[in-house]
């Protein structure tokens, strides 16, 4: 077997297994919304907060509303971020719409007690969808239209998700009383707090300083394939005197996935240090349509 054929299997299964990750943590989600959120009148946030109050009013299945209101994020996660960020978007999605419709009959495991239902609904829903954002998809399309708004405006990713699932726990409470919206509150905060960690700094930005031998392709590959500028620095190896260009470039959460397989792809062996950033404003932070 070819070391080109071992590679491309390689590939696959990589994709394959990263696909059956956003699928088991859309299950888990499934699993946290049908068996303790939804039966004690909890609600989660963004689209499928409003999907679960659509599907309370008119009597439609939870997992048709949720497929139905994310397609035009999914199309907005596919021309900001790409059609790999899309293709897991969707078997996350659809997973998730799926297993609200079959769990949608299994017994509660936790009833009444309040406190007990937010913070172990939120950690199963928040670990169910940080697995799903660590391995490149999303389940629900507030996060792709915050990070775009974002750009367009003088707030943070974080800022802004924030923002949008206000006025969401406002319709949630037309449902489920103003008890259940501020239930679905603290059960969404939770969540994303454990999202936080599973993701590594899902809620900010990211610096990647790399280190490698093609620094020209590097940039290049990071321009055309995420819209990104980078900015170089001359460093010199304390030990070889070597002169290298370090490449620094700033990026949004949701693109951390693929930054890393552009770096996969170029140079296997660059030197890469990632960092949290808390805030980015000003200079030409913006990001292009990905083709």
């Amino acid at each position: 077997m070819s070391t080109i054929t071992k590679q491309r299997r390689t590939s696959r299964l990589k994709y394959v297994l990263r696909a059956l990750a956003v699928a088991i943590g859309a299950f888990i989600t499934a699993y946290g919304l049908e068996a303790i959120l939804i039966p004690n009148n909890v609600s989660d946030g963004g689209v499928t907060g409003l999907s679960i109050v659509g599907s309370q009013l008119i009597g439609s299945p939870l997992g048709l509303l949720i497929t139905v209101l994310n397609i035009p994020f999914v199309f907005l996660g596919y021309k900001q971020i790409g059609k790999g960020f899309a293709i897991y978007s969707v078997i996350g999605i659809a997973s998730l719409a799926y297993g609200t419709s079959v769990m949608h009959h299994i017994p509660t495991i936790i009833q009444g007690d309040t406190l007990l239902v937010t913070v172990v609904g939120g950690i199963i829903i928040g670990f169910g969808m940080g697995l799903a954002l660590r391995n490149g998809g999303a389940l629900d399309g507030i996060d792709m239209l915050a990070v775009l708004l974002s750009r367009k405006l003088p707030f943070g990713t974080s800022d802004l998700i924030l923002f949008l699932n206000m006025f969401v726990f406002i319709v949630v409470s037309t449902v489920f009383g103003l008890q259940g919206a501020f239930l679905s509150g603290i059960a969404y905060f939770i969540a994303s707090k454990v999202i936080h960690i599973v993701e590594e700094g899902l809620s900010g930005s990211k610096t990647f300083k790399i280190i490698t031998s093609q620094p020209e392709l590097m940039v290049e590959a990071i321009r055309d394939q995420l819209g990104r500028s980078a900015t170089y620095n001359l460093v010199e190896g304390g030990y070889s005197s070597e002169q290298f260009k370090e490449i620094t470039c700033i990026i949004n959460r949701l693109e951390d996935s693929k930054m890393k397989e552009i770096i996969n792809e170029i140079d296997k062996h660059a030197f890469v240090a990632v960092y949290d950033v808390a805030e980015v404003k000003g200079g030409n932070f913006k990001k292009k349509d990905i083709h």
